[in-house]
């Protein structure tokens, strides 16, 4: 269990590494959110070209791919977007609503089982997310946009449960990157800086690396154990968010959104964590 761990620990912090970089190359050389996301779309898709199976074909023949590639390009533009403005550890934190709002459509159109726990948890997590916006008429537009790409990505995530019958994993990596790549492409392209310095190249290709990278490492970690032992570990993208903006940008959350994390990060690890304590108990009372 200690490699899962240190494998989706990696993983885990790859990603926001991969945020991080992006919001360097706007921060330091003025690059546009667009071609931010496209790049990372672009510049992915080429790296999981060894991937790519004939099974792909089959795969994008569904709608439900094309609407699953468009919700992440929508929630890549939105999250850079949310970066330009707002502190890393703050966009993390008002991005983490998607996985309570995957929760909401898993219950509504999947017809998942929903628990009294699992609604108390899902609204600390809320509570949460609502101590870091602090909705008001003078809110952070970065965090709006943080906001936003969260109920992307959690209808990312639902359509993804309903796809993980019929779909492979790497098919679904692949495939995302690939039209997130072709839907951004006629919107990136006019934002191509003129001149690419040696320092915003690294940026860009990190930028991709680490993100698509960070997917990858996810796939590997989840044929290695259950879904429900490594959920809580993606909550450990709020502690790498937040050790990245300290480390890099010198910024760390005000009192509020740290208590808003708390309850984030309590609320997903427990959330998470109920199946096997369920489990758990069942046997302990079956074995009395």
């Amino acid at each position: 269990m200690f490699k899962v761990f240190a494998l989706m620990f990696v993983a885990m912090s790859m990603i926001p590494a991969g945020d991080t970089a992006g919001k360097l190359m706007m921060q330091n050389h003025e690059a546009s959110p667009i071609f931010v996301a496209w790049s990372r779309f672009a510049l992915g898709a080429l790296m999981v070209v060894p991937l790519m199976r004939p099974s792909m074909i089959g795969a994008l023949r569904h709608w439900g791919i094309w609407l699953r590639g468009a919700l992440m390009s929508c929630g890549i533009f939105c999250i850079q977007n949310a970066l330009q403005t707002a502190p890393i550890a703050d966009v993390f934190a008002a991005f983490f609503i998607g996985p309570i709002f995957s929760y909401l459509l898993s219950v509504t159109l999947l017809k998942e089982p929903a628990t009294p726990s699992r609604n108390m948890l899902m609204a600390v997590g809320f509570i949460g997310v609502l101590l870091v916006v602090r909705p008001s008429a003078n809110m952070s537009t970065g965090l709006l946009y943080a906001v936003g790409a969260g109920m992307c990505y959690g209808t990312f995530l639902t359509i993804s449960r309903w796809l993980s019958d019929t779909v492979r994993p790497t098919d679904m990596l692949v495939t995302q990157l690939m039209l997130g790549a072709l839907i951004l492409t006629p919107l990136g392209l006019p934002h191509v800086p003129e001149s690419m310095t040696l320092e915003f190249s690294a940026l860009t290709v990190a930028s991709a690396a680490f993100s698509m990278g960070g997917n990858l490492l996810l796939l590997f970690a989840y044929r290695r154990a259950e879904a429900a032992q490594l959920a809580p570990l993606v909550y450990l993208q709020l502690l790498s968010a937040t050790a990245l903006g300290w480390v890099i940008f010198g910024t760390l959350p005000a009192t509020l959104t740290w208590v808003g994390l708390t309850l984030i990060l309590g609320a997903g690890v427990l959330s998470a964590a109920l199946p096997g304590l369920q489990a758990r108990r069942l046997r302990q009372q079956a074995t009395r």
